[in-house]
């Protein structure tokens, strides 16, 4: 198809590129190719020969194996809004950026059988949207929904604030249709809840970060929609107590908690600062707080009474402070606004390191005090902004500029502060990579952190799938000898 790569100029490879696969699908403007090289949080600079935006399926395909034809790395993206530098390209010469957005259409629903087929293109909005529209649920909520697409949703194995009672992105797709880095497609679409004629595929290219298959569609669980939603934000004072006030609302509630999230009074002051919200409706100062959720499709759950009661019961108990309960759609919305403004919030209040990890929830509270003290060792003026989905273990520990110190001088010190972090967190247990994946910001972490076996498994796999290392080279699996 084309003649040898090492033959053609980039300008050559471009010409060949737009000949083959159409100029509509084939972006060469420095303009037009900006904001696909604009990682999220600026920290990997992207560069490209070129951006391919196919419209279905079979094009894909076709731009896949006109890739290797033309020697070219690709590197996926759907919504470009990751955290770790897993859809960032770093090479303009030899690498090209296909994006699915052009890929956004809801193929089926079928409520009978709660399954939702989505195209890898779709923002997770959107999805939201034609599940409610069915009367369903798609439960996957994320800060970023308006922008994210379903495609990067599925490569990262998003998290988000109802994992506690739906579980991962993984949990939510029962079947894939994958185009392979040979071409092929495998078209895995199925909505079945049991099939054991196989080894489960759909799981190897879920949270692979692109590395080894490109996802272009999936079959999704949808869910009731709840019709009793009660929802509290609440003083405690400390994690140990927290953890014990969620397990009590579990019990108390028949497990109707669909979100549970702790913030410490920074983060929680920061998030209330960017939502604009009004102190009036936040208990008193507190060293922690957690936002709790409860949920049923049945409008008749008492859910409000139950929280009230458990509320009153962990009080007498010695788990919390004070607590309120939204008393209307609007309140809980002003409540979920401060947990969701955290991030933007500890933006504007300086540079920060970031660490989204995850622990055994039982270890949680060790895990806290011992962090505290390690960072408060190295200098106690930096701040700790600690957050995160507390029900499924999963914290985002951040460490925030001391007041005074120059932003770049607290930067260079992230790689510190990150093995601070993470070798406690191993040694208890946990993983540095919670739900925002690995990409390049945490690819030599993970070979300083991972089982050596495990990742012989993980390069033996990419061996066998992209035998030529042509998908998202450099991302989530370690080794550029593959």
């Amino acid at each position: 198809m084309a003649p040898s790569s090492d033959a053609l100029s980039p300008d050559a490879k471009r010409r060949h590129l737009v000949k083959h696969l159409g100029p509509e699908a084939v972006i060469l403007s420095g303009d037009a190719m900006a904001p696909y090289l604009a990682e999220w949080r600026g920290r990997f600079p992207g560069r490209a020969l070129a951006v391919l935006c196919p419209a279905d399926t079979r094009a894909v395909s076709r731009a896949v194996a006109c890739c290797a034809d033309l020697g070219l790395a690709i590197v996926p993206q759907s919504g470009n809004t990751g955290l770790v530098g897993g859809g960032s390209p770093q090479d303009d010469a030899d690498q090209v950026v296909l994006s699915l957005e052009r890929m956004d259409r809801v193929r089926a629903i079928d409520p009978e059988n709660n399954t939702l087929t989505v195209e890898a293109g779709c923002r997770l909005v959107d999805v939201q949207r034609a599940a409610r529209d069915a009367d369903r649920l798609f439960p996957l909520s994320l800060p970023s929904e308006a922008q994210c697409r379903i495609g990067g949703n599925l490569g990262s194995n998003a998290g988000g604030t109802n994992v506690l009672r739906y579980g991962n992105t993984r949990e939510l797709a029962l079947g894939l249709e994958v185009v392979l880095a040979d071409g092929q497609v495998w078209s895995g679409l199925t909505g079945l809840r049991k099939d054991n004629s196989g080894l489960d595929l759909r799981d190897l290219f879920i949270g692979s970060e692109g590395t080894l298959g490109i996802i272009t569609a999936a079959v999704f669980r949808l869910y009731p929609l709840p019709r009793d939603v009660q929802t509290a934000l609440v003083a405690v004072p400390d994690p140990a107590r927290a953890i014990a006030l969620l397990r009590r609302l579990q019990a108390d509630s028949g497990d109707t908690v669909t979100a549970c999230e702790l913030m410490n009074t920074l983060a929680l002051e920061l998030g209330r600062q960017q939502a604009g919200a009004a102190a009036g409706g936040i208990p008193d100062t507190a060293p922690w707080y957690l936002l709790v959720e409860l949920a049923s499709p049945n409008p008749h759950a008492g859910l409000r009474e139950v929280l009230a009661h458990s509320l009153a019961e962990a009080q007498a108990a010695g788990e919390v402070n004070k607590s309120v309960v939204a008393v209307d759609p609007d309140q809980r919305q002003q409540l979920w606004s401060i947990r969701e403004g955290i991030p933007g919030g500890q933006s504007q209040a300086g540079a920060s390191i970031k660490h989204d990890i995850s622990l055994p929830i039982s270890r949680l509270p060790d895990f806290l005090a011992q962090a505290a003290e390690r960072v408060r060792a190295e200098d106690p003026r930096v701040r700790l902004c600690t957050f995160g989905h507390v029900g499924d273990g999963n914290l985002h520990f951040n460490l925030s500029q001391p007041e005074g110190m120059a932003r770049d001088a607290f930067l260079a010190q992230w790689t510190r502060y990150n093995d601070l972090i993470h070798d406690l967190v191993t040694g208890m247990g946990g993983s540095i990579a919670a739900e925002h994946g690995v990409g390049l910001l945490k690819a030599e972490a993970l070979r300083r952190h991972k089982d050596p076996v495990e990742l012989d498994l993980m390069r033996r796999i990419k061996q066998a799938l992209d035998p030529e290392n042509r998908l998202n080279p450099g991302k989530l699996i370690p080794g550029d000898e593959l």
